[in-house]
């Protein structure tokens, strides 16, 4: 018999994940777009995390805009979004070795780096690209990592992520990656920062176990796994002993909260 989650405390509000809770593919997930909007109608915060490092925060905010999201781009939190003041904070002078795509949301490249921040390139990820990071890698730079999942869903069945790649730069150049997206604990923190809400109070609502449920866990937050996108067999039991919820999709996560579990939203 699965293990029973602890109840879910008082929430203030929630971190909704993009791709496989609100839309796959190119079609938006079934009732997800009318959840968003009976968040919006009861006043209820929310933002979208993304570890999506393809588009840019305004590219996505339109995509989900053409599937009948009613979103802002202020409202998406992304690691592209985050990489500037990490590396500030670190004084690192990046090489970018992400998708040219996601350039307008990176900080400048540096002349003479001293580090690579890595997101998900794509068909991008040459051996000429790869060498490329790893010379400065080798010199002695830090490696950022957007992100490090494994794959993903994508329209034509599943895909490599970045996380295959950075692990062979980190082989190869014998470092560690210091990761600023989801799982990463300061990525859900920023995000519950800027709900203005306690991370306790926060719940995080994916279709990733890893990444989006147990990442959340881990940094304080409340999590729910739903049973849409990249969601497998034997994931279920796996979330609830960690501690986790369980729903169908992201509507049904919506419609199965009364409204006395939120608090502070009127």
């Amino acid at each position: 018999m699965a293990p029973e989650p602890r109840p879910l405390g008082e929430i203030q509000g929630l971190l909704l994940d993009v791709g496989g809770v609100l839309y796959q593919g190119d079609a938006a997930i079934e009732g997800s777009a009318a959840a968003i909007a009976r968040l919006r109608e009861r006043k209820i915060p929310f933002r979208l995390l993304t570890n999506t490092t393809r588009t840019t925060r305004a590219s996505l905010a339109r995509k989900l805009k053409g599937f009948g999201f009613d979103v802002d781009e202020t409202e998406i939190v992304t690691p592209a979004s985050a990489a500037g003041a990490i590396l500030n904070r670190d004084g690192a002078r990046p090489h970018l070795f992400v998708h040219p795509d996601l350039l307008p949301d990176c900080p400048a490249e540096a002349e003479t780096p001293d580090a690579v921040l890595m997101g998900d390139a794509g068909e991008h990820f040459t051996f000429e690209n790869m060498n490329r990071a790893f010379n400065v890698l080798i010199d002695g730079g830090k490696l950022y990592a957007l992100g490090r999942n494994r794959f993903f869903r994508g329209r034509d069945g599943f895909e490599l992520d970045a996380g295959p790649f950075v692990a062979a730069l980190e082989y190869a150049a014998e470092t560690e990656a210091l990761l600023i997206g989801k799982p990463s604990k300061d990525f859900f923190l920023t995000a519950a920062r800027e709900l203005g809400i306690a991370p306790g109070n926060v719940v995080m609502v994916g279709d990733d176990l890893e990444s989006d449920v147990e990442g959340a866990i881990a940094a304080g937050l409340q999590a729910t796994l739903v049973r849409t996108g990249k969601f497998r067999d034997g994931d279920a039991a796996r979330a609830r002993k960690g501690g986790a919820h369980v729903a169908a999709s992201l509507a049904a996560f919506v419609d199965g909260l009364p409204a006395s579990r939120f608090h502070g939203t009127s």
